[in-house]
């Protein structure tokens, strides 16, 4: 028999996810050709459910953040021979049945955006602080992206190569958003559905002011 060909990989960073994980790496099974599921330090079942799923499963020892959780997942994938990856978050807040669209898209672009639909209950100083993100980017990288804190994305292994990222926490997305920008890389938007599983849980006014500063600071230096 000929060697299995992985074309299209999901990868899945997560932590503490055992509620949820389960249903996530089952869904997006049904859309990619293997699901890579990066346990960031749980100190909960969340590898053995996503193992019995039929994820390929790494192991952080310790808690290293998202962005580093992501970056393992999509190092092992490019080893596997993925052409195409898919970013997906282990909560529960992505719809595993979007994959396509976002494949689809990915047809005429390298990179493709999940755009969520504004939680109508979010705060209006949190959903202020999303539109100041989305400003600044517009300004710095020449990107209009109206939801550029969505983690649901996917992107060829050529561009992978190209916006490989240092960011070792949540500030991964803007990060990429950055390097997207800076390095002209064609980019497409697509909207996707979200399940919120928990109260808003989100970009902080805190988190919001550091990844500007982050976002000054990239567009220095990429």
């Amino acid at each position: 028999m000929g060697e299995t060909i992985l074309r299209t990989i999901a990868v899945i960073p997560g932590l503490n996810e055992a509620r949820n994980i389960g249903p996530v790496v089952k869904g997006c099974r049904e859309h990619v050709d293997a699901v890579v599921m990066v346990d960031d330090g749980s100190r909960d079942t969340t590898a053995a459910i996503a193992e019995r799923e039929g994820a390929i499963v790494l192991r952080h020892l310790v808690n290293l953040g998202k962005g580093a959780a992501l970056r393992t997942g999509c190092e092992f994938a490019l080893r596997l021979g993925a052409e195409r990856l898919v970013a997906v978050d282990s909560d529960g807040q992505h719809d595993p049945r979007d994959i396509p669209k976002l494949l689809a898209a990915l047809d005429a672009a390298d990179i493709v955006f999940g755009q969520r639909k504004a939680k109508e209950d979010m705060p209006a100083v949190l959903r202020f602080g999303n539109w100041t993100i989305d400003a600044v980017i517009r300004l710095l990288f020449g990107i209009r992206l109206a939801d550029t804190q969505c983690g649901y994305r996917a992107f060829t292994a050529s561009t992978y190569r190209k916006i490989r990222w240092k960011s070792s926490d949540y500030f991964v997305e803007s990060e990429m958003i950055a390097a997207v920008g800076a390095k002209g890389i064609s980019c497409a938007t697509v909207p996707v559905k979200t399940i919120y599983n928990d109260k808003y849980k989100g970009t902080t006014i805190i988190d919001g002011m550091l990844i500007v500063l982050n976002l000054l600071y990239w567009r220095l230096v990429k």
